[in-house]
């Protein structure tokens, strides 16, 4: 008896390409989403050999679309994204117009429609969030001010994009695009009034019922004990609620699932419920990617060399350049404009589905997909040359003295300890270097023991806010000598560098221990290694994160065995 095959077939020449293609990748020192491009194109109409289906690989990524923005919803903190706001806010949606606005030159000088070079420019104006957290969690920065700042930045984009995909739709028309399904009489204003109005409907819904109805059948389900059943009911909300949002609401599948990843995030069981969701979310952005491969024309690099390395200049050149201004503008240090610039250039999921949003909706020419996927490939590829390039630029800004004075900004007041701070709390006090979840505790606790200190700090947030609450804080890097100088290191008695970014430890405790031969000190890690290097090197006192962890416990176990037993045994 003769069985239709063809997705089977599919998934299993999808993903078994995308195992070897990505393991040559990471081998290579490459993410491995390049592997499951460069898969997708040996399984597209373009390549010699077997051809998958375009048409069950295209539904294959819709359900990699909805579950890739289900994991961002899952992890996307207001809070987080607040701490930064001031810089990753306004930087994102004026970058985003800047390389938009690139991008737009670029399609008219080539003849292409207004509506073709918005949809180019939006595409080339969005990083991808995958190839961000990977790089940052390789370097171990993921959690540095500047991580923070690179991932809210990175989270308004797609913000910003996901608010793009709703209301293309609705003005394509206007913009020379498909009519197919709209309203031929209806203005612009009233096209967008009723987009909006839809996707307000289903916000309200997904805030005031979804919050409550939804983590809480999340919990039901887990009561039950069953690990298949949580992960299919997990599974089954992020697909559902995506597709009612587009059945009943006319919403994209990528807000619904979005808004499903932000709803079930209120939920105590959210970080379990990632967990469980994870592979089956990593196999089908596999999909998903492999599927964007297979759309794209390596003749495009032969026939078109030069408009390829005009996309290639914009992503990576013009948009970091962008970002880096806007940085300093906004008065953050060279090294966090450094970090937003790498992170940035590149571009990824958001693009392809901003292309296939455009070709669908025929505002782009198909020459259009085949640049930006063209872009993205080659600047994913190039990706950990630029974070790499980071620190010798670095250097090089410290050692130019011009540059470094113009990007410094040394008449920054939050830069410099306020003139009215107390003496008394200026000798023999402790520096704490950063204030996160770690440093806060710290000076909680000095608080309590009526112990002086002095925070350092690179989140010009934070450091406004502890002024205000009558802490003594100055803002900056501690590995740089002005900010330790202007927190009294020459009187203080201990030096405590709780700021999970380690990569300048050195230089603060050389700076500490020039200033003050006497200071003692504290460094916070996370790894064994690490700690390490640092014990052999005389840092002072490390402290590893789960060490510590397992003392405190075998401890409280210890004394719990070590009282007496109140009745018989």
């Amino acid at each position: 008896m003769h069985h239709d095959v063809s997705l089977i077939t599919t998934i299993a020449a999808a993903l078994g390409l995308g195992l070897v293609f990505g393991f040559l990748a990471t081998r290579f020192k490459l993410p491995a989403l390049v592997g499951y491009l460069a898969a997708g194109v040996l399984l597209g109409p373009t390549t010699p050999g077997f051809v998958a289906d375009a048409h069950l690989a295209g539904q294959l990524a819709e359900i990699g679309v909805m579950l890739m923005m289900f994991g961002v919803g899952l992890h996307f903190s207001l809070d987080d994204l607040w701490e930064v706001r001031k810089v990753a806010l306004p930087g994102a949606i004026l970058q985003i117009g800047a390389a938009t606005a690139m991008g737009m030159g670029l399609a008219h000088w080539w003849g292409w429609s207004l509506g073709g070079g918005l949809v180019f420019g939006l595409a080339l104006s969005v990083a991808s969030t995958v190839v961000l957290l990977r790089a940052l969690e390789e370097r171990g920065i993921l959690e540095s001010f500047n991580g923070r700042i690179a991932v809210g930045w990175l989270v308004v984009e797609d913000l910003v994009t996901v608010l793009v995909l709703v209301l293309l739709p609705a003005i394509a028309p206007s913009l020379g695009g498909d009519t197919t399904g709209t309203d031929p009489d209806a203005s612009l204003l009233k096209t967008l009034a009723i987009t909006l109005g839809q996707v307000a409907i289903f916000v309200g819904f997904m805030l005031v019922v979804g919050r409550k109805l939804f983590p809480w059948i999340l919990w039901q389900v887990a009561r039950t004990g069953s690990r298949e059943l949580f992960t299919l009911c997990v599974i089954a909300a992020a697909v559902g609620i995506a597709y009612a949002s587009t059945a009943l609401f006319g919403i994209s599948f990528a807000l619904g699932a979005f808004f499903a990843g932000m709803v079930l995030r209120e939920s105590e069981l959210a970080h379990r419920a990632a967990q469980e969701s994870l592979p089956l979310r990593d196999a089908f952005a596999v999909l998903f990617f492999v599927s964007v491969g297979m759309l794209f024309e390596p003749s495009i690099l032969v026939e078109q060399p030069l408009r390829v390395l005009a996309v290639l200049a914009i992503i990576v050149f013009g948009k970091s350049l962008a970002a880096f201004l806007l940085v300093v503008l906004l008065r953050y240090p060279a090294r966090s404009a450094l970090m937003v610039s790498a992170s940035l250039a590149q571009i990824g999921e958001f693009s392809f589905i901003l292309a296939a949003l455009g070709l669908s909706l025929k505002l782009m020419p198909q020459e259009g997909q085949s640049l930006i996927l063209a872009g993205a490939i080659l600047s994913i590829t190039l990706n950990p040359l630029i974070f790499a390039a980071t620190g010798p630029l670095e250097r090089w800004l410290g050692k130019n003295r011009v540059l470094a004075a113009k990007f410094d900004r040394p008449a920054d007041p939050l830069a410099e300890l306020p003139m009215t701070t107390a003496s008394t709390k200026l000798a023999g006090q402790v520096v704490l270097v950063g204030y996160g979840r770690v440093g806060r505790r710290i000076a909680e606790t000095l608080n309590k023991h009526g112990v002086h200190y002095v925070v350092a700090e690179q989140n010009r947030e934070k450091v406004d806010q502890l002024r205000h609450a009558g802490v003594a804080a100055v803002a900056g890097n501690a590995g740089e000598p002005a900010v330790l100088i202007q927190a009294h290191i020459a009187k203080a008695r201990m030096l405590v560098i709780a700021t999970p970014d380690t990569f300048h430890v050195r230089s603060m405790v050389d700076i500490a221990r020039t200033l003050n031969p006497d200071i003692r000190i504290v460094v916070r890690t996370h790894n064994e290694e690490e700690a390490e290097l640092l014990r052999n090197e005389r840092m002072g006192k490390v402290y590893v994160g789960e060490e510590e962890l397992a003392n405190g416990m075998t401890k409280y176990v210890l004394e719990t065995f070590n009282e007496p037993h109140s009745g018989g045994h």
